[in-house]
């Protein structure tokens, strides 16, 4: 490999912690909308694959040690994967516990990235040889993974209920853009349909604002007041394995080792079952918290690393919640990238595993020194001078360009609709996992249902 390469995957890495460490900082930011049109931006200015995946694995490392941050500080969720971490936070914060509770976080990221990556490679290696076997099979594992989200979901009906319809707005869309030459018979629109997911609720948020009822209800007189904890320990050891207790080691390296052969399920789903198990075992209210979103860290950084490494390197295609959701634009990025000519068949796995370790290693000690020196100094930065509304406003139409490019105007409108209603559906208890799953499964199912 030439040296050039090499110095410009460590800039890509690089790149990818600056971006994603203020980006993980800003509460409310959802894992996907933030680093797949990004990741889709750099594929279509023409990045050497390896890059790409360089930037990818650093990002998806720096945003989810991040992202915990304004949980731990404020008690407002950086991104969905931190959402089930709110309660034991708050409880932390409130107990003056902060500051070690931000160390503890960044400690269980830490363990879950040094466990997963070569847990990953290893599960990978192991399924390789029957990638041929699966592939053909993947539309069909895709309605089963969305029919299985939906049973260990809290609104098991609904959204059982919800696919079939949920798919023939995705074909029949399709079908639209096909039947008025907008685009080719032989492109399937996906990009720019996901993205309609990802954006929904907020969609909603912003629609309601039309409605007189719903606006006035929003109105307020006060500023919400946020207090940040004052560190006092600058210098203090931030070897992880002093911080955390022998208990809270094992629970987080458990937990992050089993994730990786269960790859195929919903992060957040794996992050509330295994956090909330090793949990309750504790009796004292302080442990049984700090063992949580111990363990809950270290989860969102191994479902999401398992969740594209195996997929990428064994199979070829999105067969993951994450690869599916942020990590869709490593697997079909038209022209660039299609199901069948994706990184997997362009990076041989010594490429990969060096991808993989570059990105993986830079993030996770850069991240892991800066937080545990500037979390509290990074967060007043943010939350004092970037505007919320400005970030979500820049990716809205950073989308709607996707969604232009994709099928032209009549295509913004598609994604719009789309938003409005997947946005709904997950309101009412249907959530992306299975959204995101009926997507990628609506033309087999479309084309059964057609049959009968």
């Amino acid at each position: 490999m030439e040296m050039l390469l090499l110095v410009q995957m460590v800039i890509a890495a690089l790149a990818a912690i600056v971006l994603y460490t203020f980006i993980g900082f800003i509460p409310g930011t959802d894992e996907t909308s933030v680093l797949m049109p990004v990741t889709l931006a750099i594929i279509l200015a023409g990045t050497e694959p390896i890059i790409v995946l360089t930037f990818f694995i650093s990002a998806i490392v720096t945003l989810n040690l991040t992202n915990s941050m304004p949980t731990a500080l404020v008690g407002l969720p950086g991104g969905v994967l931190s959402s089930p971490m709110i309660e034991h936070a708050l409880y932390l914060k409130n107990r003056g516990l902060s500051e070690i509770t931000i160390k503890k976080m960044a400690s269980g990221a830490l363990i879950g990235t040094i466990i997963s990556v070569p847990v990953a490679l290893l599960v990978a290696e192991l399924l390789t040889p029957f990638a041929e076997i699966i592939q053909p099979y993947s539309s069909l594992l895709f309605v089963i993974g969305a029919v299985f989200l939906s049973l260990i979901g809290k609104n098991k009906l609904l959204s059982l209920v919800s696919i079939l319809p949920l798919a023939m707005l995705f074909q029949g869309l399709r079908h639209l853009y096909w039947g008025i030459g907008v685009v080719p018979t032989d492109t399937n629109i996906t990009t720019s349909f996901f993205l309609g997911i990802t954006i929904g609720p907020l969609i909603i948020s912003l629609l309601s604002l039309f409605n007189k009822v719903s606006r006035e209800k929003m109105l307020t007189s006060e500023y919400k007041k946020i207090a940040l904890p004052k560190s006092t320990s600058a210098h203090q050891s931030i070897n992880p394995f002093k911080i955390l207790s022998k208990s809270e080691l094992k629970a987080a390296s458990f937990s992050a080792l089993l994730s990786n052969f269960i790859f195929v399920l919903s992060p957040v789903g794996l992050i509330i079952l295994f956090g909330e198990f090793v949990s309750n075992k504790k009796k004292d209210p302080v442990e049984k918290a700090s063992t949580a979103i111990i363990t809950m860290s270290a989860l969102a950084q191994s479902t999401y690393l398992s969740g594209i490494i195996i997929p990428l390197i064994a199979l070829g295609i999105p067969l993951s919640p994450t690869a599916i959701g942020p990590g869709s634009p490593l697997f079909n990025a038209p022209p660039v990238f299609t199901v069948d000519h994706n990184l997997h068949h362009l990076l041989s796995k010594g490429e990969f595993t060096l991808a993989i370790l570059i990105g993986s290693i830079l993030a996770a000690l850069i991240s892991y020194i800066v937080i545990n020196r500037y979390a509290g100094k990074i967060s007043q930065f943010v939350l004092q001078k970037i505007p919320h509304e400005a970030i979500l406003g820049l990716f809205i139409s950073f989308i709607l360009l996707l969604a232009y490019m994709d099928a032209g105007l009549i295509n913004i409108f598609g994604v719009l609709l789309i938003g409005i209603t997947s946005g709904t559906l997950n309101k009412m208890g249907m959530n992306y996992g299975i959204q995101f799953m009926t997507l990628y499964a609506a033309p087999w199912l479309v084309e059964k249902i057609a049959q009968f």
